[in-house]
């Protein structure tokens, strides 16, 4: 069966339910499987449970499931540019567990490889170890992190092949390529979808063997959380 899906919809049919647990790829605004994340929001589905370094800003990436209520937890490392979220977070609607970011990236990477939890300094001494096991290791304490192991996992891609074979580019390449590999079933969208055999192996990032449904991203505006800029050469500088 033909991985390449019609839709955002289509390649989501049947997999989405009421509870599960989504991973989602991206940095911000960077990177994110925006069609997808937007026809998770349009399938109305509720109570996830969303695994993603951020969950975007308000009304722009993963804060439209925030806008829609359709979240219940958040495993993130940060999430200070969502308004709605702390007011969702403060009001005890959301529950929020913060997870240090390179953990973060090896709890996905852990899951992916079948490794169920492993040891790291990171957050030692911290509310981040409350409650989990600790080791000691050639003098130092260790805190115990679960890998993370997703139902669905959400991510984007610059090029793929239509046998999921997937590049990232640039920036977006961030928490996508440890995403990809956690999650039960792995739905990508990419930019560019070329001919099985088309691409060079020694480019491909995540293996198709990974991913089980693809679709083509739309063509829209890569939006930018905070954009700065600075004069020109030619300019003069502001006093």
């Amino acid at each position: 069966m033909s991985k390449l899906k019609p839709s955002a919809a289509d390649a989501l049919h049947d997999a989405l339910r009421d509870g599960i647990t989504l991973a989602v790829g991206g940095f911000g605004l960077s990177g994110i499987p925006a069609d997808l994340i937007e026809a998770v929001r349009d399938s109305g589905v509720r109570d996830l449970t969303v695994v993603s370094n951020n969950m975007g800003v308000d009304g722009k990436g993963l804060g439209v499931l925030i806008e829609a209520g359709q979240v219940r937890k958040v495993i993130a490392s940060y999430v200070g540019e969502n308004k709605l979220f702390a007011e969702q977070y403060l009001a005890g609607l959301l529950e929020v567990e913060f997870t240090p970011q390179g953990t973060l990236a090896e709890r996905l990477r852990a899951g992916g490889a079948g490794i169920p939890a492993f040891y790291t300094k990171t957050g030692v001494g911290t509310l981040v170890a409350e409650g989990k096991p600790l080791a000691e290791f050639d003098g130092e304490t260790y805190v115990q992190e679960p890998a993370i192991r997703a139902d669905v996992a959400l991510v984007h891609a610059h090029t793929a092949d239509a046998d999921g074979n997937l590049i990232y580019r640039y920036t977006a390449r961030n928490f996508n390529p440890v995403v990809a590999t956690a999650g039960t079933v792995t739905i990508a969208e990419a930019e560019v979808i070329v001919e099985p055999g088309t691409l060079d192996p020694n480019h491909i990032v995540t293996p198709g063997v990974y991913v089980q449904r693809l679709v083509q991203a739309s063509d829209r505006v890569k939006d930018i959380e905070q954009r700065t800029v600075r004069p020109r050469a030619s300019e003069p500088v502001p006093a």
